[in-house]
């Protein structure tokens, strides 16, 4: 999803408006938010990959007591 150009000169004014603490405690969040993104991601290209190993005959036999 993009940005329209004006949402992303607003939030920019926004921001600057902010008084100094909260700039930082912006920057905190957005920064956890990236990493939530990022950790998210890691966990769906991983279950791809190991989506291959999981649909094998062996796996189901392993797991089939639980």
């Amino acid at each position: 999803m993009e940005m329209a150009p004006h949402d992303e000169e607003r939030l920019l004014e926004k921001i600057r408006a902010l008084p100094l603490i909260y700039r930082k405690q912006l920057i905190d969040f957005i920064e956890y938010l990236q990493l939530k993104a990022q950790k998210k991601e890691t966990l769906y290209l991983s279950e791809k990959a190991l989506s291959k190993d999981w649909l094998l005959p062996e796996e189901e036999e392993a797991w089939k007591n639980l």
